[in-house]
C-alpha cells in the first residue's frame, strides 16, 4: 500500500530501536551544534525516543519518497547570474505531499488493523532519520543524512507511530566504509568529524534557518546558492543506483525554481516572494531571507550588471537586507 501511495521504501521498527539517538542528541545539543534552532532544544526529551512523545507508541513505520533529480545537482554551480536552490525545493512542498499521502496510509491500516496511530514529516519532534535507519531504510552516512543502497540520498522521510507489535525489518548497516567525498565536497567545513554536522557552518542552515546577517567567513564559500546546498549528497558514490523515475512527480522543478535570475530575486517585494514560491517550502523563509541569500549570491557573481538591482535595496525596511547588499555592492566595485 505504501508503494501505491508513492512511496519508494517502507520499514518497521520497535519504538525503542534507537536507544543511541538521545545521547548523541544531547551531545550535538551541548556543544552548540545546532545553532538558532532552538526548538530542537526545547524539545529535546520528546526527540529522544518515540515514546516520550507518545508513550503508547510499540512500532514505527518509516516511509520514504523519491525525489532524485533528473540532472546535476551541481551543474549551476558557475553561474553567476542564477541562484541555485537545493533539489529538494525546487518542486511542490514536500510537507504537503508526504504528509497527505501518509495520512491516506494511516486511514488503510487503521481500517484494516483497528489500531491508534500518528503520522509525522519533518515538523514534529521526531529523529527520522535514526527511525529510518533502525526500520532498514538505509543508513545514517558521514553527512549525517540518510544513504538508501536503491535510492542514493535522495529520500524525503517520514513515520508512522502505531500502537500495533509489528516485525520490525532488519537496521541499515553503514557501508561508507573509507569514503570521505561528502566531507570533502564541503564549501564550509560543516563536518567536524565523519558522521558529525556543526549545523552553524551548514550552507543549508545559513540560507534557511538563520535569520540573521550571514557571517562574513561563509560569504565567498555560499557562491550562488541561495536556498540550501546539495553538495554534499550529490558526491555521495551510492547516488549511481537513484533512478530519477521512481521520484514523485510532484517534485518535479519548476521553471522559476530550476534556475532563477538573481537579478529577479533582488527586486522581490512581500507580495512577489509570495507569489513566486507559492506551493514551494522555501515559502516558510518569507522574503526577507531570500533577499538576502540572493545578495550574497550577487556579491560573488563578479557580474557588475546587478549592482542597479542591489543599489536598490539601499533603504529596504530590513536592515539584514541592507547590509547583505551593502556587502555585495562593495564586493562588485572592489572588483
Amino acid at each position: 500500500m505504501a508503494a501505491e501511495l508513492g512511496f519508494a521504501a517502507c520499514g518497521i521498527a520497535r519504538a525503542d530501536a534507537a536507544p543511541q539517538t538521545a545521547a548523541r542528541l544531547r551531545q550535538w545539543l551541548d556543544e552548540g551544534r545546532h545553532g538558532d534552532m532552538i526548538w530542537m532544544e526545547t524539545r529535546a526529551h520528546q526527540r529522544e525516543t518515540p515514546r516520550a512523545l507518545w508513550p503508547e507508541v510499540r512500532s514505527v513505520i518509516a516511509l520514504g519518497m523519491s525525489y532524485a533529480p533528473t540532472i546535476d545537482p551541481l551543474a549551476l554551480a558557475g553561474e553567476s547570474d542564477i541562484g541555485r536552490i537545493s533539489v529538494y525545493a525546487q518542486g511542490g512542498d514536500y510537507h504537503d505531499v508526504v504528509k497527505r499521502q501518509l495520512k491516506a496510509l494511516g486511514r488503510w491500516l487503521a481500517g484494516e488493523a483497528g489500531c491508534d496511530l500518528k503520522v509525522f514529516v519533518d515538523t514534529a519532534p521526531v529523529m527520522e532519520k535514526p527511525l529510518a535507519e533502525a526500520a532498514g531504510l538505509g543508513w545514517q552516512g558521514k553527512h549525517t543524512n540518510l544513504v538508501s543502497r536503491d535510492h542514493g540520498s535522495w529520500l524525503f522521510l517520514g513515520a508512522i507511530y502505531t500502537t500495533l507489535d509489528l516485525v520490525p525489518d532488519r537496521p541499515g548497516s553503514d557501508t561508507c566504509g573509507s569514503c570521505d567525498a561528502c566531507q570533502r565536497a564541503c564549501p564550509t567545513d560543516a563536518f567536524p568529524a565523519p558522521y558529525r554536522l556543526d549545523a552553524r557552518r551548514c550552507i543549508s542552515y545559513l540560507t534557511i534557518e538563520h535569520a540573521g546577517s550571514i557571517p562574513h567567513e561563509f560569504r565567498e564559500a555560499i557562491g550562488n546558492r541561495i536556498y540550501g546546498c546539495d553538495d554534499c549528497l550529490a558526491v555521495c558514490p551510492w547516488n549511481k543506483f537513484a533512478h530519477a523515475a521512481s521520484a514523485n512527480l510532484a517534485f518535479a522543478p519548476r521553471a522559476e525554481l530550476a534556475a532563477p535570475a538573481l537579478a529577479d530575486l533582488l527586486a522581490l517585494d512581500d507580495a512577489g516572494f509570495r507569489q513566486v514560491f507559492a506551493g514551494s517550502p522555501i515559502k516558510r523563509i518569507g522574503r526577507d531571507r531570500m533577499v538576502r541569500n540572493a545578495a550574497i549570491a550577487a556579491g560573488n557573481s563578479d557580474d557588475p550588471a546587478l549592482v542597479p538591482a542591489l543599489d536598490r535595496l539601499a533603504d529596504d525596511a530590513s536592515e539584514v537586507v541592507r547590509e547583505a547588499a551593502a556587502w555585495a555592492r562593495a564586493r562588485l566595485a572592489a572588483d
